[in-house]
């Protein structure tokens, strides 16, 4: 069984070691804003933010890469982070990528990429993962346009990957997954016309988007039928399973607040609220302990429970 300080190692193998930055999605962005529920998913779920009006909220828009010196216009997985500050003084997170589906059934399989994929052995030994993991190779093609540059990180649509039991009022459960869509719609650019815009223009360009106007996001919840699997985050689900309107990310500025100091700001997908319970899915359970052992390697610190 792999552990969390074997999937740390192999995150260096691929980027190298970056003592104070995350060990993936080391270059971001921290803003705030809030998160307006709909009647709709205050229907499926009986938890506290999806009740009634807007709730506070930091989010954080990234690179994949655990380098924070990889450039913004280098092909890359972009990330999006929101944590919502619940009205009974809690947090729940939820945490968003471009890429569609992870790359395999366990955190093993992220490993055996993270190895495969470093320059320059990557030029013999990516096919050779690819021939031992053929639905990763079918799948190419899709995860290759997640990481073309984007226009901004306001113009991707990212996807939570893990599924989550919805509990509500009258206790009826329903597996859900999340995905957040752009207002502004999905936009990329080329290769040439992203270098030319520098290495930080993504950071640059979220900034100057937001102090012009708010960046807006609908949060959709694809709701599951009997015989989806719920507990592989490496599966997708039929297009055609509905598709429900929770609420809407309102994005309004820098959030100068958070990671100031001895904060430690770590957006979890495991922390959840009553009415959100997580599902078997042993890669979401597997990723709180990474994240510990990534919070103890660039802090000093073991994480406190109460670390948000």
């Amino acid at each position: 069984m792999t552990t969390p300080e074997e999937a740390i190692a192999a995150i260096h193998e691929r980027f190298g070691t970056h003592p104070r930055a995350r060990r993936l999605h080391a270059k971001g962005t921290l803003l705030k804003g809030t998160f307006t529920p709909t009647p709709a998913a205050a229907r499926l779920s009986k938890a506290a933010h999806l009740q009634g009006g807007p709730v506070p909220l930091t989010a954080r828009v990234s690179n994949g890469s655990g380098n924070p010196e990889d450039p913004d216009y280098a092909p890359d997985v972009r990330g999006f982070a929101v944590k919502l500050y619940v009205p009974d003084g809690s947090h729940t997170d939820i945490v968003a990528q471009t890429v569609h589906r992870f790359v395999g059934p366990d955190a093993a399989t992220f490993n055996d990429l993270m190895r495969a994929s470093k320059p320059p052995a990557a030029a013999w030994k990516l096919p050779l993962f690819l021939a031992q993991h053929p639905q990763v190779a079918l799948d190419l093609p899709r995860a290759a346009a997640a990481m073309v540059p984007p226009q901004s990180y306001a113009t991707r649509r990212y996807y939570a990957l893990h599924a989550y039991r919805w509990r509500d009022a009258d206790d009826s459960v329903r597996h859900v997954r999340y995905e957040f869509e752009p207002v502004a719609g999905v936009k990329t650019l080329s290769p040439l016309a992203a270098r030319k815009r520098g290495p930080h223009y993504l950071q640059e360009e979220i900034l100057a988007r937001v102090a012009d106007e708010p960046v807006r996001f609908r949060l959709d919840v694809v709701v599951a039928e009997p015989g989806d699997p719920v507990d592989d985050p490496s599966q997708v689900w039929p297009a055609e399973r509905e598709r429900v309107d929770a609420g809407t990310i309102v994005l309004t500025g820098p959030d100068t607040e958070r990671e100031t100091g001895d904060d430690v700001l770590v957006f979890d997908p495991t922390r959840v609220v009553d009415g959100i319970e997580l599902s078997d899915d042993p890669v979401l359970r597997f990723r709180t302990l990474a994240y510990s052992e990534s919070v103890r390697e660039r802090t000093g610190r073991t994480r406190p429970e109460q670390l948000a």
